[in-house]
């Protein structure tokens, strides 16, 4: 692939997916005393990168830090091996805000039966009443494919890339 090479919107897709299908956890970034902190959180996708959802403990300082402030980032990368280049390893990072799902929710069953379907372990934990399943409303995702592979999409239209091509010098 080269520098000048875009993606369909349908190729774009089915990199993220495939990246996300590949690595199950991600790092939630939330914000402590206005600065950035990060967790490593297992996460499962709605319909499209705009809806994740994650089982979270409220005792955690990450679920602590939601409640104080919603604003969230979740950043999604492949995993580093020392034949690669690290500056090109594919990664995703996601902008919103994250609420409760409330059991009384429509899609609340759904989803948790999908995110036991993902991670078997956590179906003792949904009967402990510290743990709440969590939406993250994205807004915003940047995904990198590789060098000169940048791709960003908005929410309004999440199926929509537009490829995050290098400003030419005059």
């Amino acid at each position: 692939m080269s520098l000048s090479d875009d993606l369909s919107d349908e190729e774009v897709r089915a990199a993220w997916k495939k990246l996300a299908d590949e690595v199950r956890t991600g790092v939630l970034l939330t914000l402590r005393d206005g600065h950035p902190f990060g967790s490593h959180v297992p996460y499962l996708f709605g319909n499209d990168w705009s809806r994740v959802y994650l089982h979270l403990s409220r005792l955690a300082l990450h679920t602590q830090h939601l409640t104080a402030d919603p604003r969230v980032s979740l950043f999604i990368a492949e995993p580093d091996k020392p034949a690669k280049n690290p500056l090109a390893l594919q990664r995703f990072n996601l902008q919103g805000d994250a609420l409760i799902l409330s059991p009384t929710d429509a899609s609340y069953e759904s989803v948790k039966q999908r995110y036991v379907a993902k991670f078997p372990q956590s179906q003792m934990m949904f009967g402990f009443g510290d743990f709440s399943l969590w939406e993250l409303r994205m807004r915003d995702a940047h995904l990198v494919l590789g060098f000169g592979q940048a791709y960003q999409a908005h929410s309004s239209v999440p199926e929509q890339w537009r490829h995050q091509k290098p400003e030419k010098k005059t």
